[in-house]
């Protein structure tokens, strides 16, 4: 997801609902991973109030109190792991630190679910657009490479990342790869663009390349999710 979710858009669960529909079980187990903004206690309070709310068992896995000495055992008990937004460099060095990159490397390659936005969308490329690498600067940074090519998340949510990601594919910073607006979202069985799908009327996934002379960039088809409504905590 370039932006969404129940991070972004609580009042509207769609996005949510499709990553469970995606491990085809009616009560899949899915797993919060906050790294990326340091477990963040309110983060982690509004995956729980609104994955509360949809057909699923919800945990999550903090590594600084972290609910198992297991990690891999829990991590591969799990149907769909959700990653969270934040600082991605600071996201990858702490998955690294405790080997949870392969851990999660396994269980991709085992079915289970990746999903995420922001930082938890960005992760899972080989590289993409950051703003974790320096301070108040967008600049490339290398990720995970489950997935090939480059991302850009918040692709009409930030002013700055559409044309930073347009330089960077014209200075050959950044290979060809997907942006994605908020709300917008980009569906891979195995390491194959499937389906992008959205939770807004305008968003949209992109593939976006430098082809020697201009930026290419086209709009994928992009389905429109049914609104699905957070009941009120009320």
């Amino acid at each position: 997801m370039g932006g969404g979710g129940f991070l972004m858009e609580p009042e509207n669960l769609s996005l949510d609902q499709y990553v469970l529909d995606a491990t085809g079980l009616k009560k899949p187990r899915v797993c919060f991973l906050p790294t990326a903004s340091g477990d963040a206690q309110t983060f982690i309070e509004r995956f729980y109030s609104s994955f509360g709310t949809l057909p699923c068992i919800p945990q999550h896995l903090s590594l600084f109190k972290p609910p198992a000495t297991d990690l891999r055992s829990f991590v591969l008990e799990q149907d769909a792991i959700y990653v969270g937004g934040g600082n991605t460099r600071n996201l990858l060095a702490l998955w690294r630190e405790w080997g949870l990159d392969e851990i999660l490397r396994e269980a991709w390659q085992a079915g289970v679910v990746m999903a995420g936005l922001s930082a938890g969308s960005l992760c899972w490329f080989e590289e993409g657009v950051s703003d974790s690498v320096k301070a108040g600067d967008l600049l490339p940074i290398s990720s995970l490479g489950f997935l090939q090519g480059s991302h850009c998340p918040h692709y009409d949510g930030e002013p700055g990342r559409r044309p930073a990601y347009h330089r960077f594919l014209q200075n050959g910073s950044l290979k060809a790869g997907y942006a994605a607006d908020d709300g917008a979202a980009l569906h891979f069985i195995g390491d194959e663009p499937w389906r992008a799908v959205s939770s807004r009327p305008s968003a949209k996934v992109y593939r976006v390349r430098w082809d020697g002379e201009k930026i290419e960039e086209i709009a994928l088809e992009t389905h429109r999710l049914s609104s699905s409504i957070a009941p009120s905590a009320n």
